[in-house]
């Protein structure tokens, strides 16, 4: 493993730490903590933890001799000081030789001895962090470690490979006991400068930062080595059928099958396929070795004991496909709760969903899945590092980790699951495609979805405005001609690789065009319903296909106009696709509700954006004779409307979950205007 030290990079975090104040300590720790949060190899999402002991003034002015530890919520890749907690030492060296202390005393004495009550929580490993007398103490979850640690005999090979330098800790949950153990290891053979904890990671420690570290390089890159020696023979591999089925038309139904029917919970799923990810699924063993728990016990809150594996024969087409999913989704659930009987009795645990987080579907490649697009990533992260340090063991002994107990009580420990439970937004789990998203109201549209929860995709035809902002958001912004059946086929093949599928549709691009309707040409006609009829009808169908594959409901809402139910002088080309449009829309209510798909508009008037632009409003509050502020408040309410109250009314729309058919006027007050 590569030595990433730069004494030119330590120097400067140096300066820019020191000249805000901190101390070199802080700054040698933040520098040092990075480079092995942004190693993958070593840590992926939070999956370990740094710390220094120094000193640190408190309110009273006295100074006083803390642990500066990695608190929860902060990657270490990206880490800063206030990612790192600092917490009186004296009060938790007093508690060196107490036997026990409860997860939930333990907490609470951590956050009592903080330094200021506003930090994050400190690791749960932070009593073994301030038991160790060295500055700093690193530990990740290196894949080299727990590649030897997850074999039989993993001691004596361990012993063999590091030889005394080095001490080892068996497997045991983290907390305070692990903090004891730990401590008293250390006790015995206080020349150590590592310790490998079996079937978890490795701590490495000393009063230099650069030393700590080079230590975990140091001692990774000795496991690396190890296991090139070893006599390895691949993996047996099944041959893959051959199968045109794609993951697009795979992955909504797999998210179909993951939500309850009486609920309105979603996953996204998330597609992807490499050459580790292949190597694994197509084992021919991947059932039996795939199911024996994770190489870490903390990816359990992510991924689950075990992943869902589906043979896909070269006959399967989405029907029976979709019957062998179901089946294999069932047998999974009930596996997982018989799990969770045997492991729950007398605890007063309440399960949590009984669904996978990795899907191999042979041939195809990995679905990993999550409560959010981000979860989802995490998750297939995790997946891959579990595949690929699994088949390297496979290849030279047989994989084998702690008890499924153990396992249990890290997926269910309270300490864990705070990770990753967090307030629930109205539209989370929830994918929604905006089309016309980069003018001002599919923006603001995009914008209060987001802040909401949901997965936003944003389909532009204005190439040169997605280039420029698809890389300043995280969202995926594509180029999309609404008008073009392929490009938005294209477009939803990406989404449902991606997310999984698609919940919602605002179908809201549209163009304008005036003229008395006699003048009209037949082609500015036709190009009038192209953008704003058939654009609709080609995205909705598309988006329905997928919504009815998935058989999780879903919702259209499309952007009309007042011109649809009152006609303008010299904008019939434009009302009357939008005429279309109302009836396209009652139509889908009427079609599809049956399924539990929705079809609902809005109808705005005298909104500011690219079809009403300013030169439009000035040209129509002239004619008028009014200002440009009277003419914009000419309504009922006498409040301009704006693109933000369009945005309100999509929302309102998508969360009214018994609203179909229905049109939703935005526009202040215009009884002329009116629906009837």
């Amino acid at each position: 493993m590569k030595n990433n030290w730069s004494e030119k990079d330590a120097k400067q975090f140096i300066r820019k730490y020191t000249s805000k104040g901190y101390t070199e300590d802080m700054a040698y720790r933040v520098y040092t903590t990075q480079l092995l949060g942004n190693n993958p190899k070593l840590v992926l999402h939070g999956g370990g933890n740094t710390s220094v002991k120094t000193e640190a003034r408190d309110l009273d002015s006295k100074k006083y001799e803390v642990l500066c530890v990695k608190g929860s919520g902060w990657d270490m890749g990206d880490i800063e000081p206030e990612g790192l907690p600092a917490v009186k030492l004296k009060p938790l060296l007093s508690m060196i030789n107490k036997k026990k202390l409860s997860d939930h005393d333990m907490v609470n004495f951590q956050k009592r001895n903080l330094l200021d009550a506003k930090s994050p929580n400190p690791s749960v490993e932070t009593f073994l962090h301030a038991f160790l007398p060295h500055k700093f103490v690193d530990h990740t979850h290196a894949d080299a470690i727990l590649d030897i640690t997850n074999r039989p005999n993993s001691l004596e090979l361990c012993k063999r490979i590091f030889g005394p330098k080095v001490g080892y800790v068996p497997y045991i949950m983290p907390g305070f006991l692990l903090a004891k153990k730990v401590y008293e290891t250390y006790q015995k053979n206080p020349n150590v400068n590592c310790l490998i904890l079996l079937n978890h990671g490795i701590f490495t420690f000393s009063n230099s930062a650069k030393e700590s570290y080079d230590l975990m390089i140091k001692n990774v890159t000795i496991a690396e080595s190890a296991i090139k020696k070893m006599k390895s023979k691949k993996i047996k591999q099944v041959s893959p059928a051959t199968n045109t089925l794609r993951p697009s038309e795979i992955a909504p139904i797999l998210r179909g099958l993951l939500t309850d029917d009486n609920k309105d919970d979603t996953f996204i799923i998330n597609f992807r396929l490499n050459k580790d990810i292949k190597y694994f699924m197509n084992g021919v063993n991947v059932k039996k070795y795939s199911h024996r728990g994770t190489v870490t016990p903390d990816h359990v809150i992510r991924i689950k004991p075990y992943p869902l594996v589906i043979d896909l024969t070269q006959k399967d087409d989405l029907i029976s496909f979709t019957e062998k999913a179901s089946r294999e989704v069932k047998k999974y659930k009930s596996k997982y709760l018989s799990y969770f009987k045997k492991y729950s009795k007398g605890k007063g645990l309440t399960m949590l969903d009984p669904y996978p987080r990795v899907i191999y579907v042979t041939g195809v490649g990995m679905f990993s899945i999550g409560t959010s697009y981000n979860a989802s990533l995490i998750a297939g992260d995790l997946a891959e590092t579990n595949a690929r340090v699994i088949a390297s063991v496979e290849e030279t002994s047989k994989y084998q980790t702690i008890k499924e107990k153990d396992i249990f009580d890290i997926e269910y420990w309270s300490l864990e699951q705070a990770k990753i439970n967090k307030t629930k937004k109205s539209m989370q789990g929830k994918v929604v495609v905006i089309t016309g998203s980069l003018g001002t109201i599919g923006y603001e549209t995009y914008k209060l979805f987001k802040n909401y929860g949901a997965e936003v995709v944003l389909l532009d035809i204005d190439n040169k405005k997605v280039n420029k902002i698809k890389n300043s958001i995280p969202e995926l912004c594509m180029y999309a001609d609404v008008t073009n059946r392929k490009s938005i086929r294209n477009a939803y093949k990406i989404i449902c690789e991606r997310y999984g599928g698609i919940d919602i549709l605002i179908s809201n691009a549209g163009s304008v065009s005036e003229g008395p309707i006699a003048s009209v040409s037949d082609s500015d006609l036709k190009k009038s319903f192209d953008d704003n009829f058939f654009s609709h009808q080609i995205c909705a169908s598309e988006a329905v296909n997928i919504m009815l594959k998935q058989k999780t409901k879903g919702c259209l809402l499309f952007n009309i106009s007042k011109q649809s139910v009152n006609p303008g002088l010299n904008f019939g080309s434009y009302g009357l696709p939008k005429t279309a449009l109302l009836g396209l829309c009652k139509q889908y209510a009427l079609d599809y509700g049956k399924h539990g798909i929705r079809s609902n508009g809005v109808n705005a008037d005298r909104i500011k954006s690219g079809i009403l632009d300013s030169s439009m409003i000035t040209s129509r509050a002239k004619a008028r004779q009014l200002s440009i502020k009277d003419y914009m408040e000419g309504n009922l309410l006498s409040k301009e409307v704006t693109a933000y109250d369009v945005a309100m009314a999509f929302y309102h729309l998508a969360i009214s979950k018994k609203s179909t058919g229905a049109i939703l006027t935005v526009d202040g007050g215009n009884i002329a205007a009116s629906m009837r």
